[in-house]
């Protein structure tokens, strides 16, 4: 059996490098290393796994099996130790805590911003790991523990975690200036639906509402063109490869102002909470539950217009 102590993290690191590169001698070259120490690693990776690692072509290297194998665990290792040593570094120079905070493209795009600057102006002891993510894997993620905090929306399932309003926001439709539908002051879904979509990646949770709701009207939803970005939406709909629908507050004005339309949804899931919700090994923490706090204390101020 391969003891775990016996590796060791230098050796994994001149390992990736040369899985990176395909060659001990470029390797080398990159790691600014002799290519005797490069070969010296990867024999003893070798001995301590007590597998061939590298199958030597003339010109480069080609991975094993267990090759791949130990290329996939190394890189989860090394981010792991790079990440301890950083949160490390963020100790000693001063920062009194540490929060994973996810979050999806709606609350980044619309609030995060101007809160999380608010609340680190007032707690500059406490540090912020944000990551934009879709919120099914949100969710996932606070289940696990893998994050302390997350903002998802409505129509994800959340059993089991503790979770408080957020925000809420407004959906729109977004057409083309020159539209048929651009003159429409208000608009049911369902009367959108013989139109071609630009709409979100899979997995989603606005185009899973917009799924969800061509499924009750009985239609099926067109989407032709699937982007990253809310940015991305509006380029390809100004372009004319169809139409969408986005957060009002996303949208930025001079989009609107110069070839596109916005037009109010009539439809009751077109007003949607987003959710901040909390892992529960989180919660013990302190900087987490001032975060928390925070966060859900914001909806409030936001329904009486004191926060932006």
């Amino acid at each position: 059996m391969v003891n775990p102590t016996h590796f060791d993290l230098q050796s994994l690191r001149v390992f990736l490098l040369v899985a990176e590169h395909g060659s001990l001698t470029k390797a080398a070259e990159h790691g600014q290393l002799t290519l005797s120490a490069i070969s010296k690693r990867i024999a003893d990776l070798e001995s301590v796994t007590d597998c061939t690692l590298l199958i030597r072509r003339p010109r480069g290297v080609e991975l094993t099996a267990a090759g791949r194998g130990l290329l996939e665990h190394a890189g989860r290792v090394l981010d792991r130790v790079n990440s301890m040593a950083h949160e490390m570094s963020d100790y000693a120079v001063g920062v009194r805590g540490h929060v994973s905070l996810w979050a999806n493209t709606s609350s980044i795009v619309q609030f995060l911003p101007v809160d999380l600057a608010r609340f680190l102006d007032a707690n500059q002891a406490i540090k912020i790991s944000l990551e934009e993510r879709s919120s099914n894997e949100i969710v996932e993620a606070l289940k696990s523990g893998k994050a302390d905090l997350g903002v998802f929306a409505d129509n994800v399932p959340a059993h089991g975690i503790e979770r408080r309003p957020y925000r809420q926001d407004e959906l729109v439709l977004l057409v083309p200036r020159a539209h048929r539908l651009a003159n429409e002051e208000t608009i049911g879904f369902a009367q959108t639906l013989d139109e071609d979509y630009v709409g979100l990646h899979a997995g989603s949770s606005l185009l899973a509402r917009m799924t969800d709701a061509a499924f009750d009207a009985g239609r099926p939803l067109k989407v032709r063109i699937q982007m990253s970005s809310f940015d991305g939406i509006c380029r390809m709909i100004e372009a004319g490869l169809g139409i969408g629908i986005l957060p009002s507050a996303a949208i930025r004005p001079e989009l609107v102002a110069a070839k596109l339309r916005m037009i109010k949804l009539t439809d009751p899931w077109a007003t949607r909470t987003l959710w901040v919700g909390a892992s529960d090994s989180a919660t013990s923490a302190p900087e987490v539950v001032r975060l928390f706090d925070f966060l859900s204390g914001e909806s409030d101020a936001w329904a009486t217009g004191a926060s932006l």
